[in-house]
């Protein structure tokens, strides 16, 4: 692992912490927030289906999937662009 001077542990952590916040507002958003407004979004059709519905059915699990993989991939980049990264 590199040596990092403070600032750049500073850094890093600001970039990781970013990063680590807006996952979980979005994990937050498709957990709670689609389910407050289900009422409201099933007037909208989305595959033949509610889109209340689709999202509490499939919507949520596909988007928490999507995130997961961002997450690596952006958490990835970090870690190289410190030169941190695993080889």
């Amino acid at each position: 692992m590199a040596q990092l001077t403070p600032a750049q542990k500073d850094a890093y952590w600001r970039k990781t912490s970013r990063l680590m916040w807006t996952i979980l507002f979005l994990w937050f958003v498709f957990s709670f927030g689609v389910q407050l407004f289900a009422v409201q979004l099933n007037e909208i059709k989305f595959l033949g289906f509610p889109l209340g519905f689709y999202m509490a059915a499939q919507g949520s699990l596909i988007a928490f999937v999507v995130l997961c993989f961002w997450n690596a991939s952006a958490q990835n980049k970090i870690d190289e662009e410190f030169g941190v990264s695993e080889d």
